[in-house]
């Protein structure tokens, strides 16, 4: 197959995802408990075998940048990396990553080091297991200068999507980004015959959405960005479509994009479900992440049910259901959570910070004696005070911005570091 370098998008300023994205790039976002959102392109890549990996981003990449470094080591054989290319000025452009398109074209220097034959681009926010190596395989054997991983879907979704028109050898012919409720696009139906599974149809997913997900022709990519387009999906790949053989992948598997507050919130509790639609414990195809050595959680007097408690928590007579518990996350005695994400904590606070807590009057690192919690989103290190009730009440949750916390989607999201006082009814 000759040589695959992948790229992973990390994405801009991550706004459909703030307040997450106010001190952190999007791609390490916590996912899941103990993962970081950027792990799950990076694990399909290493499970294909393709170990040279780079990760484009300009906005708060400390936090990525550190979670990279502590995670993804290869000894000197493999020849592998996982590296971070941020934005940077150069005597040739001084500006920053103006779109993915951008982003790619800005650093063909660092790509050129590694001659590669094919490229392999990535979306940084999406959730899927996909056998990358048999995507670039396929992409080798039909002979396409592009291949665009694609997946079925209904009529109600194709609004938010790119939308591809196929024929019978798997050619894309068409695209159409994003398309109206209103708009007729029943010529874009796929057929039946060349879906994985014919049950598709039955289910009414009639039509192919690009995943953002590319396999080029190393020379081909070069020249479809040799201009000033700035994005993949509404100008690069359209163009393409009419000067390049251009063909689909049809995945047909588990995807999703977690790109808002909202899909964020609910892929994320779908994992502590009876059956979730992804599997975390696929040991053929593990999903990669930062090694913390940490003790087992430990759980006192506890009722917690379809709830998921990472490594490191202490969790004394709570009630628990539909949550993830993040790691190092303490919860005293009372406390009631339902439909809650915590993401716990960075560190573990002294008998010494305690004590001085209580002198300057503000809660410890966790969640608090007796406070109940609704539909919500609890970021690291945040401090829950004592009896708070949050998302409890009979009480509007317009989406809006607050001194410390924000409403999403009717979603309760406390910021990082983000201090609740005893008492506090949100």
């Amino acid at each position: 197959m000759g040589k695959v370098l992948s790229i992973v998008l990390g994405g801009g300023k991550g706004t459909r995802l703030y307040p997450l994205t106010k001190e952190r790039a999007k791609p390490a976002v916590p996912f899941g408990g103990k993962y970081r959102l950027v792990d799950i392109p990076i694990s399909n890549c290493i499970n294909a075998d393709f170990k040279q990996i780079y990760i484009l981003t300009q906005f708060n990449s400390v936090s990525l940048h550190n979670h990279l470094a502590n995670t993804y080591i290869f000894d000197v054989f493999s020849q592998g990396f996982v590296e971070i290319l941020a934005a940077e000025q150069t005597f040739e452009t001084s500006s920053w990553y103006q779109g993915t398109a951008d982003a790619v074209r800005k650093n063909f220097m660092h790509f050129h080091t590694q001659n590669p034959s094919h490229y392999l681009i990535l979306s940084g926010d999406q959730l899927y297991r996909m056998h990358l190596r048999e995507m670039v395989r396929s992409h080798v054997d039909s002979g396409a200068d592009i291949t665009i991983a694609c997946n079925p879907v209904t009529r109600e979704q194709c609004t938010g999507l790119g939308i591809l028109k196929v024929d019978s050898k798997g050619t894309i012919v068409e695209f159409v980004e994003k398309p109206a409720p209103t708009k007729d696009i029943s010529g874009l139906k796929v057929q039946p015959s060349i879906l994985p599974d014919r049950s598709f149809a039955a289910e009414g997913k009639e039509y192919l959405a690009s995943m953002g997900m590319y396999v080029f022709n190393a020379g081909v990519l070069e020249k479809t960005l040799d201009n000033d387009f700035t994005d993949f999906g509404k100008e690069i790949i359209p163009k393409a479509i009419q000067q390049y053989r251009v063909n689909a992948y049809i995945f047909g598997g588990f995807w999703v994009d977690i790109g808002t507050i909202k899909s964020f919130y609910e892929a994320n509790l779908d994992l502590a479900s009876v059956n979730p639609a992804f599997n975390f414990y696929d040991e053929n195809m593990p999903i990669y992440t930062h090694r913390r050595h940490l003790p087992a959680t430990k759980i006192n007097y506890c009722t917690i049910s379809q709830s998921l408690a990472a490594e490191g928590s202490i969790i004394t007579n709570a009630t628990i259901s539909h949550s993830i518990i993040g790691i190092r996350t303490l919860i005293e005695s009372g406390a009631n959570l339902e439909g809650v994400i915590c993401m716990g904590a960075n560190y573990y606070e002294t008998i010494e910070q305690k004590a001085k807590n209580r002198e300057t009057g503000i809660p410890d690192v966790g969640i608090g004696r007796g406070t109940f919690a609704r539909r919500a989103i609890i970021d690291m290190n945040a401090r829950i005070g004592e009896d708070c009730r949050i998302g409890v009440d009979d009480r509007p949750r317009e989406d809006g911005d607050h001194d410390n916390y924000y409403i999403r989607d009717g979603i309760i999201c406390i910021p990082k570091n983000a201090i609740i006082s005893a008492g506090t009814v949100i």
